[in-house]
């Protein structure tokens, strides 16, 4: 079988920015939502999309705001994106997809969790990370676990994630550290770029395992002594960040493998959903119902 892990902070991002703008009845936008629950459908009409979940952040903060202060927030979010949260949880879960609304944690961490959980399982061949976020790559092991761009059908394993930036999957949190990762708050070491930062990592795998000398360093790279000073003097914030950047994989999700497989939609939790956002037709898409469909 193949588990699908949906970003769905991404998706609904994707779907409000990418999908027209929609009214419902009562006069909320909710052309985001619209744009989502269309997404969802068409990849549950796979017959390979047989084990599902969805990973909302329920609220933009999370521990790592704790950590950082700098760390990402929900300001400057549109305030009409942000109100569609509720409502896109609320839809997955009428279309019959096991939902996780982070709190404390994020989504990222939520789907780190589930894939490093079911990755060992026999009766799983593959996990595909339903989403191009760059921080996803750290959970790629192999052609076992993948990230899948949907929109350009593109599949990225091992080999992929090293091609595209440099580094093994394992030295991802590394990397953002190093570079920062303007999405999420993290400023990155000064001179720190992708190539000097990669070709180190792919050298030496960690940030740790940098010489603090640059003479030491078995690789050229331009501008070295200004970037180890940079790096000795910034090396607790670089391990703060690595921090940051890593993804949490305790997350406590109380589902069971089981609980993931998709056994259609809810028809009445839909047929109340999509009146209320004023697309009722959808419900001619679904041609799977719950058993004990509500």
């Amino acid at each position: 079988m193949q588990i699908h892990l949906i970003d769905g902070t991404y998706e609904l991002y994707r779907s409000f920015y990418g999908a027209p703008s929609a009214l419902a009845p009562d006069g909320r936008e909710v052309g985001g939502t619209r744009g989502l629950l269309r997404s969802l459908a068409a990849l549950l009409r796979s017959e390979q999309c047989t084990h599902v979940a969805i990973a909302f952040d329920h609220v933009i903060e999370s521990f790592r705001n704790q950590l950082f202060d700098g760390y990402k927030t929900g300001e400057g979010i549109d305030p009409l994106l942000h109100g569609q949260f509720p409502l896109a949880e609320a839809a997955a879960e009428a279309l019959g997809i096991t939902v996780w609304p982070m709190v404390d944690f994020e989504a990222d961490d939520a789907i780190a969790t589930g894939a490093a959980r079911w990755s060992s399982a026999s009766s799983v061949d593959r996990i595909l990370i339903c989403s191009p976020d760059k921080d996803f790559a750290q959970c790629v092991e192999g052609e076992r676990i993948v990230l899948w761009d949907r929109m350009r059908d593109r599949i990225i394993d091992e080999r992929g994630v090293l091609e595209k930036w440099g580094v093994s999957p394992a030295s991802i949190p590394d990397l953002l550290a190093l570079m920062g990762d303007s999405a999420d708050g993290i400023p990155g070491i000064p001179r720190w770029g992708q190539k000097s930062s990669s070709t180190l990592l792919a050298e030496y795998g960690t940030i740790e395992a940098i010489p603090p000398d640059c003479s030491d360093w078995t690789v050229p790279v331009r501008g070295a002594a200004g970037l180890a000073d940079q790096l000795k003097e910034g090396r607790d914030d670089a391990l703060l960040y690595k921090r940051l950047a890593t993804l949490r994989r305790d997350v406590p999700l109380e589902d069971e493998l089981a609980d993931l497989r998709w056994r259609g939609a809810r028809r009445e939790k839909l047929r109340i959903l999509t009146e209320a956002i004023g697309d009722t037709r959808l419900v001619d898409r679904i041609t799977t119902w719950r058993p004990d469909s509500t």
